[in-house]
């Protein structure tokens, strides 16, 4: 399988306005690959659709040879997502939400706590492993998320704007992260309007206009 994602022929439309209109792409395994284009232009809801939270018009999407929508398990448990509204367990510390994606994920208790805590460890969110989440930043946030969608080794990671308001220094945390997935051979997708971003990471991108 040389292919991680094929859309084709997508549309979605919202009342009057169409938001995809007949997009296709195709992302090779393997890549770090930036969909990049003005705001407005449907990067969130191509990505939405690719990931299985939004129902196309019309069109087919596969991960890894499976169809999206007739293969919806398997495909879930190959990939991960990190939305741009985040949606994560607010009164839950930044170790049990990891702990509990963890174990949402099939692994046993002690497996979901070693994860966690390599990623928090990785991620610099260690001393704050304690700390609920409703209390973190908007980096700690990004960081957290990105941890829950990378906690079961994902072969497909699909991201909408990770670095919107993130520091510098997490910012590099999180690159470190996708760059050292992507050399063990997953391939991740990211929505960005910063050609500046796109540019330092992405081996291959697709222009959404």
């Amino acid at each position: 399988m040389t292919t991680a994602v094929e859309l084709r022929g997508l549309v979605r439309r919202f009342g009057d306005k169409i938001a995809v209109d007949h997009l296709d792409l195709t992302v090779p395994r393997g890549s770090f690959f930036g969909l990049v284009g003005p705001n407005g232009a449907g990067k969130s809801t191509t990505l939405k659709i690719a990931t299985g939270l939004l129902r196309p018009d019309a069109g087919e999407v596969r991960v890894a040879g499976l169809d999206v929508w007739t293969d919806t398990n398997a495909v879930k448990s190959l990939i991960g997502v990190v939305p741009e509204q985040l949606r994560l367990f607010e009164r839950l510390t930044g170790l049990e939400q990891l702990e509990y994606v963890g174990l949402l994920r099939g692994f046993n208790r002690n497996e979901a706590t070693r994860r966690a805590r390599e990623l928090l460890e990785m991620l610099d969110l260690d001393e704050a492993a304690g700390r609920l989440v409703l209390d973190y930043s908007s980096g700690m946030r990004k960081k957290i998320a990105l941890a829950s969608a990378v906690l079961h080794q994902p072969e497909v990671l699909f991201l909408d704007e990770p670095f919107e308001s993130v520091d510098p220094l997490s910012v590099r945390l999180l690159r470190a992260l996708l760059e050292r997935m992507v050399e063990g051979g997953a391939t991740v997708v990211f929505s960005s309007h910063v050609m500046e971003v796109v540019e330092r990471l992405c081996d291959q991108i697709a222009v959404v206009h």
